[in-house]
């Protein structure tokens, strides 16, 4: 029991109580007292956030990347959830624009891992559509604006 006792004052309050510690994280930056912040993992949470934001853009484009590739090419499936995958297309375009409208950077982001998205979209549509991969084209089905444009969509044999 000492031992747990002794180690429990070790652990600072970020390892004991995340929420707590950016309670009072706030609190002494709110009131100056700077020596008093943990500045290792503040610094270590505000880099996260950045690799948060950008994890979410990828999430979203190839989501929207998926639900593109489903609907044109999954035909047989869509009938009269055609409505429906519509808006889930939709869906994602404005939370990719939201995102990139709070954070214009992450446009480079979104150049930058565009393929990459589109590869693992393709690889999700074939495995829950249960058609072979070489079903869906080894490219983009559109530019970055066409992707994003809201009134866009890949044309249906």
């Amino acid at each position: 029991m000492a031992w747990e006792s002794q180690h429990k004052e070790r652990e600072s309050l970020y390892e004991r109580d995340y929420h707590l510690w950016i309670l009072d994280t706030v609190q002494k930056l709110k009131d100056g007292n700077f020596q008093a912040v943990d500045w290792d993992h503040l610094i270590e949470e505000i880099a996260d956030l950045s690799r948060r934001e950008k994890r979410k853009l990828e999430s979203l484009l190839t989501r929207l990347f998926e639900h593109l590739l489903k609907f044109r090419f999954w035909q047989d499936r869509l009938g009269e959830n055609r409505g429906h995958w519509e808006a889930e297309i939709l869906s994602f375009r404005k939370q990719i624009k939201r995102e990139l409208k709070a954070s214009p950077s992450l446009k480079n982001h979104l150049l930058a891992v565009w393929e990459e998205c589109y590869q693992d979209g393709r690889e999700i549509a074939a495995k829950r559509s249960q058609l072979p991969l070489e079903t869906f084209p080894e490219n983009p089905l559109g530019s970055v604006e066409q992707v994003l444009d809201e009134n866009w969509l890949p044309r249906c044999n």
